[in-house]
């Protein structure tokens, strides 16, 4: 810079000579030959010489060692002589010219412009339109109320008065003062000087104020307004390209200030605003927050379940502009919005999040763009501070002019559409808005699908959630080059306008543009989890839905965004081949499907020395479905159990959980085999029984989970005497000595042939039993147990049971009988059921002591290879209500009347009143504890 004002002051001195003697030349030698005048120069020049020549000459003389420079030196006679000199070289009139010049040169460059030279105003020559419509004043106003009753409730909202008096982070006059930038943005507006004068008058001196100017025409007018401040905070940053409404955001990153205050050129904010927005970003309440002067409420959803535009005329439904001096809503206490518009104030650190996505467009919508990446990326609101009606000082425009009358006038159609498809491209992705909030959604199902392979392999579970009455699911695509939403609607054989509707159907997630030059899954991940996130948190989802090989990463994900909400949503994850076997999980009520994953069904299998039983089992089991969900296996064997069955155990491979190998030392026969060989971990621990004889259905598992849902895990459903549930339907009446032949498909053909039905029997031949009765069961047997069958105090009359020794099913019969439980068993044609006995030789068939001949075809059934929901009554379980109940010998009787029946036997572990009362018992332990009323 020095080098600069050197080179400056030496052509200024260079011109000013040159221009004397050119003045003195053209003066004097007016109307003369030019030979004479360049005589008269060459003398005038050739005398100068001469004369310092001369004082050269003296000066040379006194600075000789001979002269005593102690003694002043007198030079006052040559300073005469060369004044007498000059005035016959250049004359007075000359010099006295251009020293004039010089000094009026000199002056222009030292005095400052001033503001006042080069400020302009906008003229404001109309007025705030008002709406003279008496009904829109009254929706908007409702609307308005509604929303502030809401959050009033919910997250509390509060005056301008109490926002000050809350702690903050920030003193004015203290050592934690807030360095603020401040970043002022313009282009044609003439309001950077009311600007400029206004935040130079701040309560709180900001730490810096940027005016940014991108292909403005008017940068030179605004660079001379900038320069005539002449503050050293206030800077001016330009560029002929026109970096749009995103480049004051993209400034904002390099600033080192604590907070930004990005301001719009139509708003002239009050000399306490940032006193007041530096106070409430650093309440503990605020602090993750964005805070404006103006802002938007998003559109509601309609009557027919479609959205409007937000500029809708005449809606109530289109949202609100708050503040709104056209409808006179006026803001006495801070309220959340979807967006903020004109002003935003926010840490530094928080405005690199409105980069994480690449917005839907840069020629307009940063306002929008800007709360959605804030709340879905750092789930951070957007609110609107609250006035002092009386004082203009706190108004975030003081105006109250400039920016608030937009919204009265018109736009451009196509920017309407832009921006309406922006921000129901957010909501579509997650994006909580105040509609969203103030109406929580209530949806069965949200299926998300990473590629079209998915969707293909998902699209009938769906189908089957759409078309079944009173059901809702919807599916989330990834988007992008993973799964475009126009490919997703052509798998599921939908319009690809569907990708286009303000109807919920169908979210493109849009996570595949994320990562278009990216080999890095991160960005993916992120942009799933994110709006998955919102997505459950707006529709709540009993169950989210998947196929179980989905990509690890983005499993991972799911599981995240489920356990973020933590509003009971369940992730489930299922095989592509199992999808079409579970169409009957669309029957199940809303709230019985997040308990999908919550029960755990183990195989259970007692064995000895039937190898070849076994392996036909153990083949059956592999071959059946288990939808992805863990089922441990255990297999139980007797002491005296052969090489063969041992080295089968050892080697059999199951992918579906752990094997545990469980071997008696001391042989203990079929009851403790049986009793032993499970034990209830929890309450929705349930053990599923298998004699090596059993075979099952590929369909077995399906028809316990969703009969355990149906029945016993609907929260709606109170069903207490449901104790299991059995995959064989029998064909005799067991307990009755002469052991009659029983058709349940003919014996209910009046209600339906093939409902299922309860059964005070339980069954041994395959059944999955529940843990609290199986607890209380292992407590009865213990205070019953005798080795002598006779000395056995419980009698059922007309039983065949009274006699059985060594069963540990006759303990089971005496205890559902006096406490009135039942089992639920399956009815198909033919007696086709989920597992059949094949009656091969053991500790009961074929025994030695056992009098009694078993006809093979009375008990083996055939199994069902077929989706059993063709046969159920409509197509699937009827409700608890519906289904006929039949004693131990089965003769129709209700529930109520089974436990009648064993309240007066009377011959429980305790005594009750034998016409109103039974036996209640501690679940956890079993013990019996009380009689209570049925």
């Amino acid at each position: 810079m020095m080098g600069g004002l050197d080179r400056n002051t030496n052509t200024r001195s260079r011109d000013y000579l040159e221009g004397m003697l050119s003045d003195y030349v053209g003066g004097k030698g007016k109307g003369k030959p030019q030979k004479s005048t360049s005589a008269r120069l060459v003398t005038a020049l050739t005398c100068l010489q001469f004369a310092f020549a001369v004082y050269a000459t003296f000066l040379l003389y006194y600075m000789s060692p001979s002269i005593d420079l102690r003694t002043k030196p007198d030079f006052t006679w040559a300073t005469k002589i060369a004044q007498q000199w000059k005035q016959y070289i250049i004359p007075p009139h000359i010099i006295g010219h251009y020293q004039d010049s010089a000094s009026l040169v000199r002056l222009a460059e030292i005095q400052p412009i001033t503001p006042s030279e080069v400020c302009e105003h906008e003229k404001i020559d109309f007025e705030q339109k008002k709406s003279s419509d008496a009904q829109m004043i009254k929706l908007k106003t409702e609307l308005y109320h509604e929303v502030l009753d809401f959050q009033s409730q919910n997250i509390g909202t509060e005056t301008l008065a109490q926002l000050m008096a809350m702690k903050s982070k920030w003193d004015l006059k203290g050592p934690n003062r807030p360095k603020v930038t401040v970043i002022l943005n313009h282009f044609k507006r003439k309001t950077l000087c009311a600007q400029l004068d206004t935040l130079l008058q701040q309560t709180l001196p900001f730490h810096h104020v940027w005016v940014l100017s991108f292909g403005s025409p008017n940068e030179l007018s605004l660079k001379r307004i900038v320069d005539s401040y002449n503050d050293s905070r206030i800077s001016f940053i330009s560029s002929s390209y026109d970096f749009k409404y995103y480049g004051r955001f993209q400034m904002a990153l390099q600033t080192e200030a604590d907070l930004v205050y990005i301001v719009d050129d139509d708003m002239i904010p009050g000399k306490k605003m940032l006193q007041i927005l530096s106070h409430v970003a650093g309440t503990e309440k605020y602090k993750n927050s964005v805070l404006g002067s103006i802002g938007r409420i998003l559109p509601f959803r309609q009557k027919d379940f479609t959205f409007p535009s937000y500029r809708k005329f005449r809606s109530k439904e289109a949202g609100l502009y708050l503040p709104d001096p056209a409808y006179d809503i006026t803001l006495d206490k801070i309220v959340q919005v979807d967006f903020l518009s004109s002003s935003w104030f926010l840490s530094a650190e928080m405005i690199k999040t409105l980069f994480i996505e690449t917005p839907f467009t840069f020629s307009t919508g940063e306002d929008l763009h800007l709360s959605y990446q804030l709340q879905k990326y750092r789930n951070a609101g957007s609110f609107v501070l609250p006035v002092d009606p009386k004082d203009k000082e706190t108004w975030g425009d003081s105006e109250h002019r400039l920016a608030y009358v937009s919204e009265t006038t018109v736009i451009f159609k196509d920017i309407v559409q832009v921006r309406d498809d922006q921000w129901w491209k957010a909501l579509s992705t997650g994006y909580i808005t105040q509609w969203a909030a103030m109406h929580p959604q209530k949806i069965d199902a949200l299926f998300y699908a990473h590629s079209v392979d998915e969707v293909k392999a998902l699209a009938p579970l769906l189908a089957k959630f759409r078309s079944t009455v009173g059901k809702k699911a919807y599916i989330a695509v990834s988007g992008g080059n993973f799964c475009p939403c126009e490919d997703a609607a052509t798998a599921l054989r939908w319009p690809k306008l569907v990708c286009n509707e303000r109807r919920f159907k169908i979210f493109d997630l849009a996570v595949g543009a994320l990562s278009d030059i990216s080999n890095s899954e991160v960005v993916v991940l992120q942009g799933v989890y994110a709006s998955m996130k919102g997505l459950i948190k707006i529709h709540n989802p009993s169950v989210v839905i998947a196929v179980a090989d989905i990509d690890p990463n983005v499993k991972k994900t799911l599981k995240m965004a489920r356990e973020t909400n933590g509003n009971g949503t369940t992730l489930v994850l299922l095989p592509r081949s199992s999808v079409s076997k579970v169409l009957w999980m669309a029957d199940l009520r809303t709230t019985a499907l997040p308990n999908w994953n919550r029960m755990r069904i183990s195989v259970n299998i007692i064995t000895q020395n039937r190898v070849h039983s076994l392996t036909r089992l153990l083949k059956s089991l592999s071959d059946a479905y288990y939808l992805g969900d863990e089922v441990p296996i255990s297999f139980n064997m007797d002491s005296k159990v052969d090489e063969a069955t041992i080295r089968l155990v050892s080697s059999f491979e199951w992918p579906h959980g752990p094997k545990t190998l469980k071997r008696r030392i001391i042989q203990g026969g079929l009851i403790r085999a049986v009793s032993e060989s499970w034990y209830p971990s929890s309450d929705d621990d349930f053990g599923l029984l298998l004699e090596d004889d059993i075979e099952v259905s590929p369909y077995y598992y399906l028809w316990i989970k969703y009969a355990l849902l149906t029945y016993h895990y609907d929260p709606q459903v109170s069903l207490p005497e449901l104790s299991s549930i059995s995959l064989y339907t029998p064909r005799i009446v067991e307990v009755v000595k002469e052991r009659p032949k029983w058709n349940p498909t003919e014996f209910f053909k009046n209600i339906h042939p093939n409902t299922p039905y309860f059964h005070q029997l339980p069954c041994s031949w395959g059944a999955v039993f529940f843990p609290k009765q199986w607890r209380e069961f292992y407590v009865y047997m213990n205070m019953r147990f005798t080795e002598d069958a006779k000395k056995n105090p419980v009698q059922i009359p007309k039983s065949r049971t009274n006699g059985w020794q060594a069963s540990w099913k006759k303990f089971l019969i005496d205890m559902m009988y006096l406490r009135g439980y039942v089992s639920l068993y399956p009815n198909f044609p033919n007696q086709a059921s989920f597992s059949t006995n094949h009656m091969e030789p053991g500790a009961h068939i074929s025994a030695k002591d056992n009098v009694v001949k078993h006809d093979k075809s009375d008990f083996e059934v055939p199994l069902l290879k077929e989706d059993f929901r063709n046969f159920l009554p409509g197509g699937k379980l009827p409700p608890a209500s519906r289904l006929p109940s039949l004693n131990l010998f089965n003769m129709p009787v209700s529930l109520k009347g089974l436990k009648a029946a064993g309240a007066k036997l009377g011959q429980d572990v305790i005594g009750c009143n034998n016409a109103t009362e039974i036996v209640m018992v501690d679940h956890q332990t079993g013990l019996p504890a009380r009689c209570a009323r049925f």
